[in-house]
């Protein structure tokens, strides 16, 4: 019996090993897709997580990282160092828009003992790959649109010739939670799209397809057992985010130690949109930088709802290489 059993069981290792090297060798024969990531790094600490999911998703070629909103030549330093100490130091780093700003960069100590240099111009870097790679490159917008504003108002037509364009941004339905008790809020004027809406209003009427990810489906908190479980791995990614996350946490002692994973989240739908299904929507930004859903032809495909515990699986298997059964215990299905 003890026989016949080791015998069914290593057949059944056999069979799931094979299933594995099966499905390893099906995604190894897809291209990867085409990315620049626009990024307002060294704010907020999930700019950093979304620069290391994307790192670590084999799925994702990333051309460039472009920097977004107030001081990007900085913020390009912070960006060129994250990605030599990650060891993909190839990838090229380009400065956008500078802009006047207060809001504190709680990151500039890290930024600053990055490579002191000139840095390309960030529009022009995005319209060089899009020149380079018509119909192909997807952009990652998870900042304030100020280098999309200016790519359109430089050529247009370039512009267009985008496969995509994935973003976090946005407020339909849902606000901001609140910080303390957790309560949802009515919707708000979402921080990337109230910085610029000019940028939104351009951008949604540039006529390339746009795959929106607003604070309804976005605002993912990673509790400590999960940040822990990253920050312990010891990789050169892992590292490189926990540095961050210390000067992000110190920077923010008024806020919580738990950080919101808004743009993880628009990561993750170029490779994995089941995780974040889309509707057509018409989506009008204001002056005050509210997006508000109306009536009319769709001009974007918009997400209300994830799977906030399937996304933090994804998240922690893509960081630590290690299976995160446990991270789904804490709510399973889609943010309602």
């Amino acid at each position: 019996m003890r026989r016949v059993m080791g015998t069914s069981l290593l057949a059944g290792m056999l069979l799931a090993s094979g299933l594995v090297r099966s499905a390893r060798a099906q995604q190894a024969e897809v291209a990867p897709q085409l990315v620049v990531i626009d990024t307002d790094i060294g704010d907020d600490i999930d700019d950093a997580f979304a620069v290391g999911l994307e790192l670590e998703s084999p799925e994702l070629k990333v051309l460039g990282v472009t920097t977004a909103f107030g001081n990007t030549e900085l913020r390009a330093r912070l960006a060129e160092r994250y990605l030599e100490a990650a060891g993909r130091g190839e990838i090229p780093v380009a400065a956008g828009v500078h802009t006047e700003t207060t809001n504190p960069m709680t990151q500039a100590v890290y930024a600053r003992r990055g490579p002191q240099k000139p840095y390309p111009d960030g529009v022009a870097f995005l319209l060089d790959q899009i020149r380079a790679h018509p119909g192909e490159v997807t952009l990652i917008a998870i900042g304030p649109l100020f280098n999309v504003q200016a790519a359109i108002a430089r050529d247009a037509t370039t512009f267009r010739k985008l496969k995509r364009v994935v973003m976090m941004g946005g407020s339909i339905a849902r606000g901001y939670d609140d910080a303390k008790t957790g309560v949802r809020r009515p919707p708000d004027a979402e921080w990337n799209i109230l910085q610029d809406p000019k940028g939104a209003q351009a951008l949604l009427a540039a006529g390339v397809p746009i795959f929106m990810m607003p604070l309804d489906s976005t605002q993912i908190h990673l509790e400590e057992p999960e940040r822990d479980a990253i920050f312990a791995h010891g990789s050169p990614v892992t590292d490189q985010i926990t540095l961050l996350y210390h000067q992000w946490k110190v920077g923010n002692w008024a806020h919580s130690p738990t950080p919101t994973l808004f743009d993880p989240v628009a990561v993750t739908y170029a490779f994995r949109p089941e995780m974040c299904p889309v509707q057509p929507m018409r989506i009008e930004v204001d002056d005050k930088g509210f997006t508000r859903r109306t009536a009319g032809p769709a001009n974007a495909e918009v997400c209300l709802r994830s799977d906030e515990a399937g996304f933090l699986r994804l998240l922690q298997e893509r960081l630590t290489g290690k299976d995160a059964a446990g991270a789904g215990t804490r709510e399973n299905g889609f943010q309602q």
